[in-house]
């Protein structure tokens, strides 16, 4: 193996560490995160990029977390690239829950215990609402896309609608436009 596939497979399973360790909440929380770090400062995504794999994660099974670090991973470094990160972003979590399940029915009754996580759940919603803005920032500027969100934010919230269907039909909604817009000789954007 070259030194420099090793480095790069290293810097994977370390910046995808970090991301695991420093990031409560999981999900959207890690979005801005994983934006700096993979994005910002190592390049190795681009923001784009960074919108294919939030809604390529939406639409497979797993979390957010672990698809987008095996998408990053196998875009920057292929298979191998793409277990380092994976382990990078699942390792801390492992670690952490694992030491926790030996002391839970103590840690948990802690008053400090509880206002931390009263604090980590006002972070985890900042880091939530700053993921929203900037997908919505990034995303199409189309009509079609703003009816599209004001549906699907509508069927969710006041139907419960699951999610998979909602995703299904954007599936089939934005196949659907562009093939229309191809016909007619124009582009969706």
């Amino acid at each position: 193996m070259k030194k420099g596939k090793l480095r790069l497979y290293i810097q994977l399973l370390l910046s995808f560490m970090k991301i695991g360790v420093i990031t409560f909440g999981g999900g959207y929380a890690m979005i801005p995160i994983i934006e700096n770090e993979a994005s910002k400062k190592r390049k190795w995504i681009n923001d784009n990029d960074l919108l294919e794999v939030v809604a390529i994660s939406e639409s497979t099974p797993g979390p957010i977390a672990i698809c987008a670090a095996s998408f990053i991973g196998c875009k920057v470094a292929g298979v191998i690239g793409a277990f380092c990160a994976t382990l990078g972003v699942v390792l801390p979590s492992f670690v952490i829950i694992f030491t926790i399940s030996f002391f839970l029915k103590e840690f948990e009754s802690l008053e400090v215990v509880k206002y931390a996580f009263t604090g980590i759940r006002a972070g985890v919603l900042a880091l939530i609402i700053k993921a929203v803005i900037t997908m919505f920032k990034k995303a199409p500027q189309h009509i079609l896309a703003y009816i599209m969100m004001g549906i699907s934010f509508v069927l969710v919230v006041a139907f419960s609608t699951n999610v998979l269907i909602i995703i299904l039909s954007s599936i089939v909604v934005g196949i659907a436009a562009s093939y229309i817009a191809g016909k007619r000789g124009k582009e969706l954007k």
